[in-house]
């Protein structure tokens, strides 16, 4: 179940200040002594590779569910579908766990967005190697961090964030006991990455994405939850 969003009104996430602060003073070295010396093409040189490196840190605005019901899981992530499989024991649902997982490349979204309404019971860090994200064992071995959820249903879930080879730096700045809700930005991964949902097998009704589907983040429906 899909939405196409309207991405045409952004602006560049909170979460990577520092690097488009050093973009923009890397930037504007060159295309200032081309301003100096008139070699305009080193002016229009600087301004696509700032945009390029910039465009990476956009957050796109209005961005709304595809569905209204609150039994439907958003994406966390922009990306594509890279699995969904079962687990027979996962940290975030504390039991058997069905997980969809989404391969994030250097042109996705890298903002990071609540599946539901849900309040943070903990976050677990694991550091880890950066294997290549496309490599199955990087989801397994690379570094991570793992939100643990809790529905307004007592539902217990998580997202599960995982850098990669390109991505060594995980942003996550939330603490248990804060609520959010469904699409709500709560963090990134920087440069290419994977993010997965996690969600009790129990609690299943219908897994609404297949392996290869492309995703947004916020607005894709993923799975839909058992009525409670």
């Amino acid at each position: 179940m899909a939405a196409r969003p309207n991405d045409r009104l952004m602006l560049l996430t909170r979460y990577g200040i520092r690097e488009w602060m050093i973009i923009t003073l890397a930037a504007a070295i060159p295309a200032a002594a081309g301003v100096f010396f008139g070699w305009w093409w080193l002016v229009g040189v600087a301004v696509v590779v700032w945009m390029a490196l910039a465009s990476f840190f956009r957050d796109p605005l209005g961005r709304r569910p595809a569905s209204s019901d609150p039994r439907d899981l958003v994406s966390p992530a922009d990306g594509l579908v890279s699995a969904v499989l079962e687990v027979s024991d996962h940290i975030a649902t504390a039991g058997p766990a069905t997980i969809v997982r989404i391969y994030l490349s250097v042109l996705d979204v890298h903002i990071n967005r609540m599946p539901c309404d849900a309040e943070v019971l903990a976050t677990v860090h694991t550091p880890g190697k950066y294997l290549d994200v496309r490599i199955e064992e990087s989801a397994k071995v690379n570094e991570s961090m793992v939100v643990k959820l809790r529905s307004p249903g007592g539902i217990l879930l998580g997202v599960k964030q995982i850098s990669g080879k390109i991505a060594r730096h995980i942003v996550c700045p939330i603490v248990a006991g804060q609520k959010f809700a469904r699409g709500e930005r709560f963090g990134m991964i920087k440069f290419g990455s994977t993010t997965e949902l996690v969600i009790p097998t129990t609690s299943v009704e219908q897994i609404m994405v297949v392996k290869g589907d492309r995703v947004t983040g916020g607005v894709t429906v993923l799975a839909r939850l058992k009525k409670i």
